[in-house]
């Protein structure tokens, strides 16, 4: 597993969406950053929560210059009916990341429980914000489902990050890995 440092590129992908268009990060950067919400998938009730949570404050990204994107490695099919099932319509969803893909970015990989719902394989959640410059400012990247990061207190950091220009943090992780 490949692990992303703050201040150094997010690898670029692509990914299909739920409304029938692409996502790739190289062509959907934000003003101010970019958003990436990593979830589960359709089996996850943690993650309809924070999507529903996302899509109520997707506004208050917006104001900030920030587009805001969820992504899983569910299918179309599963995908659609997360978008259908939780009321996500105003949230771009995007599906079929790639395990290959999410390996690069630094995701935590579980493979489902026989008799679950869950599906063969999938991405446990991460959040982060990408600048536009493609270099990562922040990230959230967890191997389980619950203790997700709290989009108020996000919302409260991003706001002192760009009234004092505030830089990105843990950059000297690189120096450990060398």
């Amino acid at each position: 597993m490949s692990k992303l440092i703050p201040t150094q590129n997010v690898p670029d992908f692509a990914v299909p969406m739920t409304d029938g268009g692409k996502f790739q990060l190289s062509q959907r950067l934000g003003e101010n950053f970019t958003l990436l919400l990593f979830y589960r998938g359709l089996h996850c009730p943690i993650c309809k929560m924070q999507l529903r949570d996302l899509q109520h404050n997707i506004g208050k990204f917006a104001k900030r210059g920030i587009d805001v994107v969820a992504i899983s490695m569910d299918d179309q099919q599963r995908a659609s009916k997360s978008a259908e099932d939780w009321g996500i319509d105003e949230l771009m969803l995007g599906y079929g990341l790639s395990e290959e893909d999410a390996r690069a970015l630094g995701l935590y990989i579980s493979k489902g429980r026989p008799g679950s719902p869950e599906p063969t394989v999938f991405s446990e959640p991460a959040l982060f914000l990408v600048k536009p410059d493609q270099s990562l400012y922040f990230a959230s990247v967890q191997s389980m489902p619950f203790t997700r990061p709290s989009l108020d207190q996000l919302l409260q950091g991003i706001d002192y990050a760009l009234a004092n220009d505030y830089p990105a943090r843990g950059e000297l992780a690189q120096a450990a890995l060398a």
